[in-house]
């Protein structure tokens, strides 16, 4: 009899989302275990407690955590979703602008600089207003929009002196004048299969702040950048933002790899939880490569 996949949810905390895939996984009386990453290490030196498992689903909220243990796993040949190489690229703005750039995926105007006096000169360049971002991060925060430049001297200064590294290197986007709302398009195994607009008052459309969900239909042309975006970072399950440029149509904003769907899956009435699971067990069984 041919043995059944064992497969591990690395978590941190369980949000409604991860409720969700327990459940589908204990339905389908699917063998697993919560892996609690607050509460367990690696033995670098001995990876067999982790050889058990045929797939390990990453949820972990710590973008860091959930990035060093994939790596750790996929080291040891253990298959992951996402792997770290897709969570490399999509939890860092910059890998993520370079990899939609080299594949042709329409994005906003972006420009990198490394000290106060480059970025100021970009940003005068591209004209205010401008989003100003951190590398890394999500849920939208740490977003400072530049609306002339008293401001962009004083935001830029403020970030040069904060100590990290990562703070003096100034990513720059144009700020698009969107509907007042982005689309949410969740991708999973490079077949888009839901997507929700996220509608708000404010310029950060992010349903963690605030932020209303509305189904939006998957027309063609969403479709096919939702596709382009998660096939040029490695595909797997992965949630594309996309923005309405007022004169360049669709274009990427973000993609996340450990995505949020607790306003999606009751807007749209797409069982995302299951096909989550369904394509986690086609990794585990070998049906999908992700190594």
């Amino acid at each position: 009899m041919k043995k059944q996949p064992k497969i591990g949810v690395l978590y941190s905390r369980v949000r409604v989302e991860e409720k969700w895939i327990f459940a589908v996984l204990e339905q389908l009386g699917i063998d697993y275990d919560r892996l609690d990453d607050r509460k367990f290490s690696f033995d670098m030196n001995n990876p067999e407690p982790w050889l058990q498992y045929d797939a390990v689903l990453e949820r972990s909220l710590s973008y860091a955590r959930g990035l060093y243990s994939t790596r750790i796993l996929n080291a040891w040949g253990i298959p992951t979703v996402n792997t770290a190489d897709v969570a490399e690229i999509c939890g860092n703005k910059l890998a993520t602008a370079s990899v939609l750039a080299t594949n042709n995926v329409p994005q906003p105007e972006t420009r990198v600089a490394y000290t106060v006096g480059a970025a100021l000169e970009a940003i005068e360049e591209m004209g205010y207003p401008v989003v100003l971002k951190p590398m890394v991060g999500s849920w939208g925060r740490l977003l400072a929009k530049i609306n002339d430049r008293d401001a962009a001297e004083a935001i830029l200064e403020h970030k040069d002196v904060l100590g990290s590294y990562e703070h003096s290197i100034f990513y720059i986007q144009e700020y698009v004048d969107k509907p007042n709302r982005d689309i949410r398009v969740l991708v999973i195994n490079d077949e888009p299969i839901a997507a929700i607009y996220r509608s708000s008052k404010h310029w950060i459309t992010n349903t963690a702040r605030g932020g209303a969900g509305e189904i939006c239909p998957l027309t063609p042309e969403l479709v096919k950048i939702s596709r382009n975006a998660a096939i040029a970072v490695g595909g797997g399950l992965l949630a594309v933002d996309v923005i309405e440029h007022p004169k360049h149509g669709y274009q990427v904003n973000e993609i996340n790899h450990t995505m949020e769907f607790h306003t999606a899956a009751p807007t749209t009435g797409v069982d995302i939880p299951r096909l989550i699971v369904d394509y986690l067990m086609k990794v585990a069984r070998g049906e999908i490569k992700v190594l």
